[in-house]
């Protein structure tokens, strides 16, 4: 079994704070970009990829700024999304923080850097 890496990203996104929390820390933002599907039942997520579902909790959430969900099935596993904005250039950025296997850390980056493009595409930016 091999180590897990935490990988940090960030990414320029030209919209507002709020605009971007509910993308990012609702069932129906993430269905527009992130999943298939997305269901919730409390603090639980499924996520639907081409009819396969992983199951992650909702452990931190930190209204317009920050979301973190744990993988259920994985310990130690999770990804979480921080939304910063410059106090001089009033520029946001969205940081996205995955925890994967050291030796999928390449392949988990070209995900994102895909995903976050959808998200960018949605909001039109």
């Amino acid at each position: 079994m091999s180590e897990k890496a935490k990988i940090r990203l960030e990414y320029p996104i030209n919209c507002s704070p709020k605009v971007l929390f509910n993308r990012l820390s609702t069932a129906s933002g993430l269905a527009e970009w992130f999943a298939d599907d997305v269901r919730v039942k409390g603090n639980l997520y499924t996520f639907v990829w081409e009819g396969s579902e992983q199951q992650a909790e909702k452990t931190l959430q930190k209204d317009d700024r920050m979301v973190r969900f744990n993988w259920v099935d994985e310990e130690d596993s999770y990804f979480e999304f921080r939304i910063t904005k410059d106090e001089l250039t009033g520029d946001v950025s969205l940081i996205v923080i995955d925890c994967s296997d050291e030796d999928e850390a390449e392949e988990t980056s070209g995900l994102w850097n895909s995903q976050i493009a959808d998200l960018k595409h949605i909001l039109g930016c």
